[in-house]
Formats: structure tokens, sequence, C-alpha cells
């Protein structure tokens, strides 16, 4: 049987080009700096205007809330799906973009929200969101 004479060598790990990475992106955020800096002391004078408003306002997000008994809230006021779909309605001939964000409650049922967008849909609009939590942990 034949013995081993001599130890196999351990492999090595090279960190040569990751310190050359990182050497790199050092060298580029102190130019980004640099370039920045530079930026700011231009000697520019920048023209003013009077009226400082937005030049079109954001489109307005209506809240409509469903709670856990299956009451529907248009921004904080009580409303049925018929009174709900005939409001959008109204004021989508006003903001054609307006959106509609929807906060239905955890316990609540589903078919509720689901009620509600379809409403939203019924009245023409088309920018809809769904409000949720994010969770502390995963399960």
């Amino acid at each position: 049987m034949p013995l081993k004479t001599h130890m196999d060598e351990q492999p090595e790990l090279n960190l040569t080009p990751m310190i050359d990475i990182v050497f790199l992106l050092i060298i580029f955020f102190m130019v980004s700096t640099k370039v920045s800096e530079l930026e700011r002391k231009i000697a520019l004078d920048v023209p003013q205007i009077s009226n400082t408003e937005a030049l079109s306002p954001a489109p307005r997000k209506r809240v409509v809330n469903i709670l856990r008994d299956g009451r529907i809230l248009l921004d904080q006021e009580e409303v049925t799906v018929e009174e709900l779909v005939r409001r959008l309605q109204l004021q989508r001939q006003t903001d054609s973009r307006m959106g509609v964000i929807v906060r239905g409650d955890a316990d609540g049922s589903f078919q509720n929200v689901a009620t509600v967008l379809g409403a939203c849909r019924q009245a023409g609009v088309s920018d809809m969101g769904i409000s949720v939590r994010p969770a502390n942990k995963l399960r």
C-alpha cells in the first residue's frame, strides 16, 4: 500500500479581483462627488417666475374604505355601491385622470373588495390601487 509522502495544497482564495473592484468603486464615487460639487458652484442666474404652482396638478386619488361589516366609505362618507358608482362617474367628468385607492379590512370578506373594484371599473376609473400593509414576519 503506497503512503503519501507530500501534503496536498490547500485551496486559496484570490482576493485581487475583489480588491480591484472595490478600488474602482471608491474612485468612481470620489469623481462623481467632485462633479456634483462643480455643478453646484457654477455661477448661473436661473430665471424667476411669479406663479410657483405646478404646471398641472397631480391627479387626486379618492380613498374607498371597506369596513369589516361590508359598509363602504368614500372619503370618510358612507355610501352604497350605486352611490359610489354615481359619485365616481361625476368626479371623472371633471377629472379624467382621477384614481381610486381601495382599502379593505383584513378580517372582512374579499367579496366586498371585489364588488367595490367592479363598481370603480363600472364608473370608468382605470387608475385603481389596493392599500396593504407589509407584515412584520413572513409565515
